[in-house]
């Protein structure tokens, strides 16, 4: 007895590729929104350190984690403890690793600062430093050349420069590459926007990137960087 074969017919095979294709093309254009979401928040937290800034020193005529008398300028702050390397209260700047796990550290307290006097959200006591929205740690401490946590590549003259200078640990270099290109000019080691190596973890000293070859300008993606950025 002779069998008749059914099967998918050419245009319902071509209604299943367009289905799958455009489920496809949905999945990575939410995973595009979910990257550039990542990249503006991590854009926004270099943003916003300056706002804390300008509006701590806007009540109080002082610098926030660097304030001698934040105790009387906002309830339950503390002032800086500890060797001069992290605590030169009221010299203009702010002292400490960006990274510092020291909570008496300028660096620490400038987080304690600016949230006790309603400018930003999060702790006040234990470890303050926020984390961005991959999870690293963000923090600032001052600028200049002679600041041994900001390295140099080649020379003092080529260091990220600024009043202050602001991390944030942790972004994959896809994610890296694009928040310098909105914030900056793109190039990892130029600008006032650079991305450094940490390979030892939070608490050891930055390092220029290894950059991938043979261009040596791009980053890789699936490394993580610290980015940090002089204002």
């Amino acid at each position: 007895m002779k069998r008749n074969q059914s099967g998918f017919t050419l245009i319902e095979i071509a209604i299943v590729l367009v289905i799958i294709g455009l489920l496809l093309g949905g999945v990575l254009k939410g995973q595009e929104l979910i990257n550039s979401a990542k990249v503006k928040n991590l854009a926004t937290d270099f943003r916003n350190i300056p706002v804390y800034i300008y509006g701590y020193q806007d009540k109080f005529k002082a610098l926030p984690g660097d304030d001698a008398n934040a105790a009387a300028h906002v309830t339950g702050a503390t002032a800086c403890s500890g060797a001069a390397a992290i605590c030169s209260p009221g010299n203009g700047i702010i002292n400490g690793p960006w990274d510092t796990t020291t909570q008496t550290a300028e660096s620490q307290l400038f987080w304690q600062h600016v949230r006790m006097a309603g400018l930003a959200a999060g702790a006040t006591s234990g470890d303050m430093l926020p984390t961005n929205a991959v999870g690293g740690v963000i923090g600032i401490t001052n600028g200049g050349v002679d600041n041994p946590d900001v390295v140099a590549y080649t020379a003092p003259a080529t260091k990220l420069t600024g009043a202050y200078i602001i991390c944030s640990a942790g972004i994959l270099g896809k994610y890296a590459k694009q928040l310098d290109i909105t914030m900056d000019d793109g190039s990892p080691t130029g600008g006032s926007m650079r991305e450094y190596n940490q390979t030892g973890g939070r608490g050891t000293a930055l390092s220029a990137p290894t950059l991938v070859a043979p261009a040596l300008v791009a980053l890789d993606d699936a490394t993580p960087y610290t980015v940090c950025m002089g204002v």
